[in-house]
């Protein structure tokens, strides 16, 4: 996967100037800061940390450090509809890993990466604590439990028709 050079404009800047400035500015508000960029710009790359950094007057290196530490943040950008399968201990049990397989395989990407109509992006998580509903998938803010490798393609087809 190449590194694109996000170009940012005037518009961009002067949002990221607004979100810094609503929580005054303060190097310990960087993760709030973060959360806020991050659910306006839908991602995080390198232009926007830099200037983050810039405008709370701290390293580039410290907001890189947050940003790769939480897995809430991404510097790619998500499909409109990201998919994450859980992996933790009972959702692995119970075949989440066949699950994340057909999901690969029916998208046509690998985990971390979106898809080239931007649809779809793939992730796994550690776990979403509906272990009872094992294995779990999440797209966007739905939750499906106890999916089969064959529930797969009726996930997928079920957003293919919102568009």
């Amino acid at each position: 996967m190449t590194k694109v050079k996000v170009e940012l404009k005037q518009q961009d800047i002067d949002k990221i100037k607004e979100i810094c400035k609503s929580f005054d500015n303060k190097p310990g508000n960087l993760i709030n800061v973060l959360h806020k960029t991050q659910e306006h710009f839908g991602y995080l790359p390198a232009e926007i940390q830099e200037k983050v950094a810039e405008e709370l007057n701290v390293s580039a290196a410290k907001v890189y450090g947050v940003v790769t530490f939480y897995s809430f943040f991404t510097m790619t950008p998500k499909g409109r509809y990201p998919i994450s399968i859980c992996t933790g201990t009972a959702c692995y049990v119970r075949g989440a890993e066949n699950v994340l397989e057909e999901f690969k395989k029916e998208l046509g990407i690998a985990v971390g990466e979106t898809s080239e109509d931007g649809k779809y992006s793939l992730s796994c998580l550690r776990c979403v604590g509906a272990c009872g509903l094992a294995p779990v998938v999440l797209v966007g803010e739905k939750t499906y439990g106890r999916v089969a490798p064959d529930d797969v393609k009726a996930i997928v087809e079920e957003y293919n028709e919102k568009e």
